[in-house]
């Protein structure tokens, strides 16, 4: 008999214990915080945009006495206004320093393709011979800028809310740019009778300010606007033929480099943005 109770009392005890044990409270996983977001790090990346010029103004005056009365007579502009316009487009690498609570700090430096450039036909027609005694009839001047390349080193100032960032930036701006200008004389051969042109990297100042997000792991989107001036370059247009040439010696034509780009960029930050 009491082994029968016995036997009884282990199968009770074998059924019991899982009803038990799902009763009895279990651990909870450890918790895992989520990762800090930081701008802080090198990055690399790549941009793409279009640049347009200031309207910007070519004035033009005589080196001799021909030249200057020509100017004055308008056989010359004295004024020609360019709207240059284009594509850039290149690369970018800089850093960021994440400052308490949201502030951030940054250095980037940047070169890029440029298509930014504008030809202009002002053509002058002197019915008759100006009060200055410039021989009447129709000439042509030639004026053609462009840019090669624009690069930038810039500091950026920026404030973020978490993952967006909204900054301003400002720095050294360079850029290799071509001035030209060709006149001719009067019509109908347009014979070429004056030419100049310069070419050189200029540097300067760019400002301006943009909106960074960081839309996944290692990766960022930004909009941008730059103001550029890469100062004046003043183009001596000289006689052909030679300075005691016919027609005088020739003139100077002073260009403006200045003008705006707006921009699209992709970042990416070595090591993730987390």
């Amino acid at each position: 008999m009491k082994k029968v109770l016995f036997a009884a009392l282990l199968a009770g005890t074998a059924f019991a214990t899982p009803a038990l044990t799902a009763d009895l409270p279990r651990k909870a996983p450890a918790f895992v915080p989520p990762p800090v977001f930081s701008w802080t790090g090198f990055y690399v990346g790549v941009n793409a945009g279009y640049g347009f010029g200031n309207d910007s103004d070519v004035r033009t005056t005589g080196i001799g006495v021909a030249n200057v009365n020509a100017v004055a007579d308008l056989a010359r502009p004295p004024r020609v206004r360019l709207d240059r316009d284009g594509f850039v487009g290149g690369g970018q690498i800089g850093y960021n320093w994440q400052l308490a609570p949201s502030w951030v700090l940054g250095i980037e430096a940047d070169i890029q393709y440029s298509d930014i450039r504008d030809t202009v036909n002002a053509q002058t027609t002197l019915a008759v011979a100006g009060p200055n005694g410039t021989a009447a009839g129709t000439r042509n001047n030639l004026f053609t800028t462009q840019m090669e390349y624009f690069g930038t080193v810039r500091g950026r100032l920026g404030y973020s809310f978490d993952r967006s960032l909204i900054y301003a930036t400002g720095g050294l701006a360079y850029g290799d740019v071509t001035n030209a200008a060709t006149f001719t004389g009067v019509a109908p051969g347009f014979a070429t009778q004056f030419v100049g042109r310069r070419n050189r990297t200029d540097t300067g100042y760019t400002v301006g300010g943009g909106i960074e997000h960081a839309f996944a792991p290692g990766w960022s989107l930004k909009a941008e606007y730059l103001y550029y001036d890469l100062g004046d370059n003043t183009v001596p247009v000289l006689n052909i033929a030679g300075p005691a040439a016919a027609g005088g010696p020739g003139y100077n034509s002073r260009f403006q480099n200045d003008g705006h780009i707006v921009r699209m960029g992709l970042n990416y930050k070595l090591g993730g943005l987390f």
